[in-house]
C-alpha cells in the first residue's frame, strides 16, 4: 500500500491543488455577485452552468482523452481552467461568468476522469477501497480547506482570482513529471436512465434529489451567509464547516446502512435534512459558533445521500452492471445539481436568503416520502447479502471503477 502511495502521490497532489481553487472560486463568485447585488435568479443561473459543464465533460472528456492521450489532456485543461479563473475579474457580468463557469464544469470533469483512470491503473484488487477513500479524503479536505484561501486577499480586488490561477496552475506540475504509466484509453458505458430506473426507482431518484438538494447548496449558501450578515470571512467558515461535516459523517452512516435496509437510514437522513433546514430558522442572531455546528451535520446529512443511493442501486444491480449503473447515477445527480441552483434561487428572489433552506427541505421531504412509499413496494434484501458500502465522490463514471464492489 505505501508504494502504491507514493507511486499515486503526485496524481492526488495535483487533485489537491485543483480543488483548492475549485473550492475558493466556488464559494468567492456568488459572494462577489451578492456584493454586485446581482438579483438571485441570476447567482443561481450563473452557478447552474458549472453542473451543465460538468455533465458535457463527463459525455465528451473520454473522447479527448482518446484522441490525444491523459497528459495532454490534463495539461490543456489545467491550462483553461487556469485562464478561465483569471478571466473573471475582466468579464465581471452574468453572461461572461456563466460561460466561464461552463467551462469551468468542463475542464474540471475531463481533468477527473484524467485523474481517476491513472488510479485506477495504480489500484489492485487488494487495496481499491483504501485507494478511494484517500482520493476521496484529499478532494474534500482540499475543497473543504480552499475556503481558508478567501481570507488571503480583499474581497474587492482581484487577488483572489489571481490564487485560484496560481493553483490551477501548479496542478499540472506534479502530474507532468510523474513516471506513472498512462492508462489505457477510457471507455465509458452506463445504464440508460430508463433501464436504470427499472432496476433501482429509488436509487435513481434518490442521486436526482440529492443533486437538486446540492446543486442549490453549493450554489447558493455562501450567498445566502452573506445576505443574513455573515459576511466574507463567515460565509467562508460556513462552507467548510458543511464540507468537513460531509466528510466525517458518511463513514458512520455508511456502516449503519449495512446493518439495516439502506432505505430507513436513507429516508431518515432526508428527514434529518428537513428537521436541520427548519433549525436554521430558530438559531440567535449574531452567533456563528451554533451556526458552525449545524453546518457541519447539514453537510454530514447532505453529502451523504448520493453514497447511500450508489450502495442501494449496487445492491439491485448484477455484478458487472455496476459501472454501468454509476455512471447513469453520476448523470442522474449532475442533471438535478444543475437545476437546483436555479429552482433554488426563484424561492428566494420571493422569500428571502432562507427560502434556499425551504427548498432544501421540501425536495427533501418529497425524496422521503418515496423512500418509504418504496419501501412498501418491494421487499429489502436480507443484510448479509448487502454489499459493504464505500463512500464515493460525486465525480465522473470513472470513479467508480475504483469501488472494489465493481471488481
Amino acid at each position: 500500500m505505501g508504494q502504491v502511495i507514493l507511486s499515486i502521490s503526485a496524481l492526488l497532489l495535483g487533485m489537491a491543488l485543483i480543488f483548492l481553487g475549485h473550492g475558493m472560486l466556488g464559494t468567492l463568485l456568488p459572494l462577489r455577485m451578492g456584493m454586485a447585488d446581482f438579483p438571485p435568479v441570476v447567482v443561481g443561473m450563473v452557478m447552474s452552468a458549472y453542473f451543465i459543464g460538468q455533465v458535457f465533460g463527463v459525455f465528451l472528456g473520454s473522447r479527448l482523452i482518446a484522441n490525444v492521450g491523459h497528459v495532454r489532456t490534463f495539461a490543456a485543461l489545467a491550462s483553461i481552467l487556469s485562464a478561465a479563473a483569471i478571466a473573471h475579474p475582466f468579464l465581471f457580468a452574468p453572461l461572461p461568468w456563466g460561460a466561464l463557469r461552463l467551462v469551468h464544469g468542463f475542464c474540471l470533469a475531463g481533468l477527473l476522469m484524467c485523474t481517476e483512470s491513472w488510479l485506477n491503473e495504480r489500484a489492485t484488487n487488494e487495496i481499491r477501497g483504501r485507494v478511494l477513500s484517500l482520493y476521496m479524503t484529499t478532494v474534500y479536505l482540499a475543497q473543504g480547506g480552499g475556503q481558508f484561501l478567501l481570507f488571503l486577499g480583499d474581497e474587492h480586488q482581484y487577488t483572489l482570482f489571481i490564487v485560484a490561477s496560481i493553483l490551477f496552475s501548479l496542478a499540472l506540475v506534479p502530474v507532468a513529471v510523474t513516471r506513472v504509466r498512462a492508462p489505457a484509453p477510457i471507455k465509458p458505458s452506463r445504464l440508460r436512465l430508463k433501464e436504470l430506473y427499472a432496476v433501482s426507482p429509488l436509487g435513481i431518484s434518490g442521486a436526482f434529489a440529492s443533486g437538486i438538494i446540492l446543486g442549490g447548496f453549493y450554489g447558493l449558501a455562501p450567498y445566502f451567509a452573506q445576505q443574513t450578515g455573515l459576511g466574507f470571512d463567515g460565509a467562508a467558515r460556513f462552507m467548510a464547516a458543511a464540507i468537513v461535516g460531509g466528510l466525517l459523517l458518511q463513514w458512520p452512516m455508511g456502516r449503519l446502512s449495512d446493518r439495516f435496509d439502506r432505505r430507513t437510514v436513507f429516508g431518515g437522513l432526508a428527514l434529518a435534512v428537513c428537521v436541520i433546514s427548519v433549525a436554521f430558522f430558530t438559531l440567535p442572531e449574531g452567533e456563528q459558533a451554533p451556526l458552525l455546528i449545524l453546518a457541519a451535520v447539514f453537510g454530514g446529512t447532505l453529502f451523504t445521500l448520493y453514497p447511500l443511493c450508489v450502495a442501494h442501486t449496487n445492491d439491485h444491480v448484477a455484478p458487472g452492471d455496476l459501472v454501468r449503473a454509476s455512471g447513469g447515477l453520476i448523470v442522474t445527480y449532475g442533471i438535478g445539481a444543475a437545476i437546483g441552483p436555479v429552482a433554488a434561487a426563484g424561492l428566494i428572489s420571493l422569500i428571502g436568503p432562507f427560502g434556499l433552506f425551504i427548498f432544501i427541505g421540501a425536495v427533501a421531504l418529497g425524496i422521503a416520502a418515496f423512500t418509504f412509499w418504496r419501501m412498501g413496494q418491494r421487499a429489502a434484501p436480507a443484510t448479509e447479502q448487502q454489499g459493504p458500502f464505500q463512500p464515493v465522490p460525486r465525480t465522473t463514471p470513472v470513479a467508480s471503477e475504483l469501488d472494489p464492489r465493481a471488481e
